[in-house]
């Protein structure tokens, strides 16, 4: 009897201590006061879920029902214990004033976490506001990016919308391992500097399965990006997928082994594109494959221009430093809004090298398009239309 009664207190303390590690594994941000009206400010609240599953020895989900949450500015840091996923079902929201969001630079900013998914959900930033407050030339604050990950390795975001940024909507910032799936980006084609997704300093990203409509880049690619794949992309409107730009600063590093394949771009500024300021810099390009791409009405379908200087201040009069080698363009296919389709415009003191065209054609108003060249060498194979100018 003794035994029996034992072992039903073990059997009992057992199952508490089950049902207590999975009450805390999966954190809803309504139980931390979160309010999914849209106007209530759950900023605190959604911080404390953060502190919550970071300290969490278990793995942990912050769960945010359906509905819309206020949230303000806020950085959501590590190190944690364990992995983390947090799980939108609903909608996250900025001040109706874009003064709401500070002048940190972020909106939502993750760093220095390990094993990180965000999955889902809905982000709108309210951007217009911002946007016309820029083109007036009133003071304004800098801006804010919506979703960012620094120093963040071994990350997903997935199946994510993002609505309206102020500026950059998805930042990788020195991570690791970041996959970016499944996203939906949403935003004018004149709305300023809100590139889709942009990656810098990080190493073995990659971006797939993803609609990027915006005023700006849907995929920049900035200094120190090494190991980046893209695949199955939908860009447009927008300024295309760009290296770059590039060489701003003399001390900077450069961008390797980069592929973009299974893409369609639709009336984009331009399609894919490499971009350096003309002075000098330590940057470089090297090892970029683009493949199976459809352009569709898409202004400048391939560029190189290695002469980027703004409104002619700060590098009028010098030549690019950056180094760009070894870019394949293969089976590029559709039309160009442009009757230059192809242009490459390289450095005179650095010319481009390893150039390889194999299988492009391109058409203007139904007609041949043309290419320009400077500066370059290179390889042409296949079908080329416009006729190569390497």
């Amino acid at each position: 009897m003794a035994s029996s009664l034992r072992a039903s207190c073990i059997f009992l303390l057992s199952l508490t201590a089950l049902l207590t590690i999975t009450s805390a594994a999966t954190l809803n941000v309504i139980s931390f006061g979160a309010k999914s009206d849209g106007r209530t400010d759950s900023t605190q609240s959604f911080l404390k879920a953060w502190a919550s599953a970071c300290s969490s020895v278990q793995a942990a989900t912050i769960f945010v029902p359906r509905g819309r949450y206020l949230i303000k500015a806020a950085v959501f840091r590590g190190p944690c214990k364990n992995r983390i996923t947090v799980q939108i079902d609903g909608t996250l929201v900025a001040p109706d004033d874009y003064w709401g969001l500070g002048n940190s630079g972020y909106w939502l900013l993750f760093i220095q976490v390990n094993r990180l998914s965000v999955i889902g959900g809905t982000l709108d930033a309210k951007g217009a506001g911002f946007w016309a407050c820029r083109t007036s030339g009133r003071n304004c604050p800098v801006g804010a990016r919506s979703i960012t990950f620094n120093w963040v390795n071994d990350g997903v975001i997935s199946g994510l919308t993002s609505i309206n940024s102020q500026l950059m909507h998805v930042v990788v910032n020195s991570c690791k391992n970041v996959k970016v799936q499944n996203v939906r980006i949403v935003a004018p084609d004149l709305s300023p500097n809100t590139d889709g997704i942009h990656v810098r300093g990080s190493t073995g990203v990659t971006i797939s399965g993803s609609s990027i409509q915006t005023g700006d880049d849907c995929v920049s690619i900035g200094p120190g990006t090494r190991n980046l794949w893209m695949e199955k992309i939908n860009c447009g409107p927008g300024h295309g997928v760009s290296i770059g730009s590039l060489g701003r600063d003399f001390n900077e590093d450069g961008v390797q082994n980069v592929t973009l394949i299974n893409s369609v771009f639709s009336g984009s500024d331009n399609g894919l594109r490499i971009k350096s300021w003309a002075r000098p810099t330590t940057a470089f390009v090297s090892n970029i494959k683009f493949q199976n791409i459809i352009m569709k009405n898409v202004g400048n379908p391939i560029i190189i221009d290695q002469n980027y200087c703004p409104d002619n201040r700060g590098c009028p009069r010098q030549t690019s430093g950056v180094k760009i080698d070894q870019v394949i363009y293969q089976n590029i296919q559709g039309t160009s809004a442009t009757p230059v389709a192809v242009i490459f415009d390289c450095s005179p003191s650095n010319p481009c090298r390893g150039i390889k065209l194999r299988d492009i054609k391109l058409t203007y108003l139904n007609r041949k398009a043309q290419s320009l060249c400077k500066n370059i060498g290179g390889t042409a194979a296949g079908v080329i239309t416009p006729e190569s100018c390497l």
